[in-house]
């Protein structure tokens, strides 16, 4: 069956179906720290415009939000999903969870 693939294109494990990245199935000490430390750091962001005068009201949004020590752990390391069991996923599961916003709450009904 293998015998046919010659050259560049012959198939690893991972083009046969393995999983080349694997997604730990929770969040390490390191990474936690990292995702309470990047809330941390929005927050000061928020408390600097918002102390510069500047009015909008998208701030006015932002500053209502609960702030890191407030949340609770299923808030800051988990996200809501609509597909997942119980609507809740693991944020490091969400692709590029570093660069994106993490909703503060869950949506209401949920």
């Amino acid at each position: 069956m293998f015998g046919s693939f010659v050259g560049a294109f012959r198939p690893s494990l991972a083009v046969l179906g393995g999983k080349e990245w694997r997604i730990p199935w929770r969040l390490s000490k390191t990474r936690k720290a990292n995702v309470r430390k990047r809330l941390r750091e929005v927050d000061s962001v928020i408390d600097t415009l918002v102390a510069s005068g500047v009015e909008c009201k998208q701030l006015d949004l932002i500053r209502d939000l609960p702030r890191e020590h407030e949340m609770l752990p299923r808030d800051k390391y988990t996200t809501f999903s609509r597909t997942a069991s119980k609507h809740r996923k693991g944020v490091h599961k969400v692709p590029h969870f570093t660069k994106r916003a993490i909703p503060r709450t869950t949506p209401a009904g949920f």
